[in-house]
């Protein structure tokens, strides 16, 4: 199994990007996200792997990847679509360097999901913007 990391730029936090996505997947299903490079370890990112989402410099939600595929874009170009799960999952956060594309992510440098360890500390209860400041500061 192996990882892909995405910057997704634009978004402000694990809530804005939930928001967009509902807004795409009722737009255009199948949930997808377009690049343009295809995988060249296709079978194993579709073996279990997800999209880790870098928002706003720091690594904080996944969403398993369900298939890659050829596709176009709407000018006909062609490119890569990650078939994404609709579910977002929260993660722990990890601070991010920018970097353009998609990146492959071993499972091992992955940060954990938060609902393992946020509901165990309580940090599900504390707002959105605090949590990123936390992560920013590196004390989550």
């Amino acid at each position: 199994m192996l990882h892909v990391t995405k910057l997704a730029v634009g978004v402000r936090d694990t809530d804005h990007l939930r928001r967009m996505q509902a807004t795409r997947m009722r737009d255009h299903p199948p949930l997808r996200h377009r690049t343009r490079n295809f995988p060249r370890r296709r079978s194993e990112v579709i073996d279990g792997g997800s999209m880790y989402w870098v928002i706003a410099g720091t690594m904080l939600a996944r969403q398993r990847i369900l298939d890659i595929i050829e596709d176009q874009r709407d000018d006909q170009t062609a490119c890569a679509s990650f078939i994404l799960d609709p579910e977002i999952v929260a993660l722990a956060g990890r601070p991010t360097r920018p970097f353009q594309g998609w990146r492959y992510l071993d499972p091992d440098g992955a940060p954990l999901d938060l609902p393992a360890i946020g509901a165990i500390l309580g940090l599900d209860s504390l707002p959105a913007a605090l949590r990123h400041e936390l992560r920013a500061l590196c004390l989550l």
